[in-house]
């Protein structure tokens, strides 16, 4: 496996060397590398076992969603976005699909993922019957402002983020100040992060938003809650929910927007792929296992490619699931 900074010629490699008809099937193939860590250990996982289980010749590019969406759509490469978060480019990408360049694989590669409301363990095991945000919005009492403790604090995003203006509007469609709630600005995302750890680490009650895959997530077992209130559609949310307030003077009340990511691939590497698309179609890692492994990344400084050999080696189990006999045995004699 390589790396390189352009969509360039690759050179033969395992695929040839193998000399199976099913290696033979794979070929060259081109990933894209996202700039986040959820996605750099997926893209080092996919190229370690397309090239170590069925002996593909992958390349490594960097990525990030919309720039990697354009090249793929305009270029027809890198041939896989394995991580796509498609609330970005969602029109692009269904104009892209309906006319043929661009197909889905996997819709979720990764489970329990998305943005939202999330409370702390000790609340979780306090108050199980609490498993709304409905219900916790009825008790702002449980989580006491440090700076008005008569008053419930709601933990939102720093100021310039663009969760910022959808949780401010969501705290006006709500009339959570009305319900005796305090919207927080942590300051930054350190903030956020740091209020978090020192409540988990007390044993405290903590309410806000976040979202997941993340380190943080994985390291203090938040818990993300679900929404009694139906989704209100996107005409109330993009139309006025992710608007700053002077543009959304009237917010409704809306469960949070679901964040949709897809494994996508080029028309090209759908109909030439074999048996790599075989394995993308295949390929789900559980929340919580693509959480521990965010929270190994961050303790250790580890690099895509080093996490991805930890995955390997630690969770067989899951991964052998998504592989052929031959390509399990193939992998494991490279652990």
């Amino acid at each position: 496996m390589k790396k390189t900074t352009t969509f360039g010629a690759i050179t033969l490699g395992a695929s040839l060397m193998m000399g199976t008809a099913a290696f033979a099937d794979c070929g060259d193939v081109v990933i894209a590398e996202m700039n986040w860590a959820s996605a750099e250990l997926m893209a080092n996982v996919d190229a370690i076992i397309l090239e170590e289980g069925y002996g593909c010749n992958v390349d490594l590019v960097p990525g990030a969603t919309n720039t990697t969406f354009a090249s793929m759509n305009e270029k027809a490469e890198p041939d896989i976005a394995g991580e796509l978060w498609i609330n970005a480019v969602r029109e692009p990408l269904e104009k892209a699909t309906a006319e043929g360049r661009l197909h889905s694989v996997i819709e979720g590669p990764i489970t329990g993922l998305g943005e939202g409301w999330w409370v702390s363990p000790a609340f979780v095991e306090a108050h199980p019957e609490l498993d709304t945000v409905e219900k916790v919005l009825a008790r702002p009492d449980l989580f006491p402002d440090a700076e008005d403790p008569s008053k419930g604090a709601f933990l939102g995003c720093p100021a310039g983020w663009g969760c910022q203006l959808s949780n401010s509007n969501l705290f006006r469609a709500f009339d959570m100040e009305a319900k005796g709630w305090t919207l927080v600005d942590p300051g930054s995302a350190a903030g956020l992060d740091g209020s978090i750890a020192k409540a988990v680490e007390r044993g405290e009650n903590w309410f806000g938003y976040y979202w997941a895959p993340t380190a943080i997530i994985g390291k203090y077992e938040l818990t993300m809650l679900d929404w009694e209130t139906p989704w209100g559609g996107s005409e109330n949310w993009d139309g006025c929910i992710v608007k700053p307030e002077q543009e959304c003077l009237e917010p409704q009340m809306t469960s949070y927007t679901e964040s949709e990511v897809h494994s996508v691939v080029t028309d090209r590497f759908l109909k030439e792929g074999g048996v790599a698309v075989d394995y993308l179609k295949t390929r789900v890692f559980p929340g919580e296992v693509m959480n521990a492994m965010l929270v190994y990344m961050n303790d250790n400084q580890a690099t895509g490619g080093d996490a991805a050999w930890h995955f390997l080696e630690t969770y067989p189990e899951i991964w052998g699931a998504w592989v052929s006999e031959d390509a399990a045995t193939a992998i494991k004699k490279e652990l």
